[in-house]
Formats: C-alpha cells, structure tokens, sequence
C-alpha cells in the first residue's frame, strides 16, 4: 500500500532541490512555470526532463510548441520564482527576457539556462514527465543558485573542509 500523501510531501520537503522556471512557446504564445523537478537524464545524447502538473496551462503550449528552456535560478530571483509559481495569466509583462536561439524565452539575470526540443511525454500521475534533447546552453559562473529545502528558499553555503 503507498504511503498517504501528506507523509509522501513531507518526505520529499527533506530533499534540496535547485529551483527552475521552465518557458515554452508556440509562436508568439509564451509559457512559463516554477519547477522543482528537473534532472539531466543522458550525456550523449544531452537529454533533460521536467515534471509538470497535467493542470498547468504551460502543458498546451509545449505540446504544440515543442520546444522549451530551463531557466536555472539564482539566488537573487526569489521574487521571480514567486511571480512564476503564482496563477498570473501574463508572467512575462514585467520579466526581462531575450528570446534563445529555439525561441523559448530566456530569464535575464539566471545562473544558466538549457533550451530544448521535445522528444517525449510520459504520464505520471498527476503530472506529465517531458524529456527533452538540448539544443543549447548559456551559465554564468558570477551567481549563486537559488535552493528549495523544507517549504522555503535556501543559499548555498560551503562545507566546512574535511582536512
């Protein structure tokens, strides 16, 4: 019997994860969610994938757009992570953006992005897992990532040295 859900989300609260914005776009349509889910998958070829709940108005647009970029971020983004977590219709009004070289908006001021092409969608409860193959890469090694640990924002500090 699996465990209840309550118990399950408590679980994963204990995990650190990096904090994303996934944008997408079909044409002049944009997109874009806070994502705690992501992972890379393969090297070669450079494959990723991103968690999205099957009720996100996002799931449309990288359906027939196909097409779409991980926007990791930085600790200074707090406000952004919160303004694309929220049920906003327009996030991209007042967020600064270029287009990338796939046509997915890239979030100005980020530690790194990936933009990638769609290769697959698998259905995984109340989300859809997609795998996307990258296309293209851009970091910044001046920033500090933008962590999510126990239901709040973190910041990376280092280890103490084990010598």
């Amino acid at each position: 019997m699996p465990v209840n859900s309550d118990s399950f989300k408590q679980a994963l609260g204990r995990f650190a994860s990096g904090v994303t914005i996934v944008t997408t776009a079909d044409g002049e349509r944009l997109s874009g969610l806070t994502v705690s889910a992501f992972s890379s998958v393969s090297l070669d070829p450079p494959l990723v994938l991103v968690c999205i709940n099957k009720q996100s108005s996002a799931v449309d647009t990288l359906r027939s757009g196909r097409v779409f970029a991980v926007n990791f971020l930085s600790d200074e983004q707090i406000a952004l992570s919160n303004h694309f977590a929220s049920r906003t219709t327009d996030k991209f009004s007042d967020t600064a953006y270029h287009l990338g070289t796939l046509g997915v908006p890239i979030l100005q001021g980020c530690l790194a992005h990936l933009e990638g092409s769609l290769v697959q969608e698998i259905d995984a409860g109340d989300h859809y897992v997609y795998i996307g193959q990258v296309e293209a890469t851009e970091f910044d090694d001046t920033k500090q990532p933008l962590l999510y640990y126990h239901g709040r924002y973190e910041t990376l500090h280092p280890a103490p040295s084990l010598s």
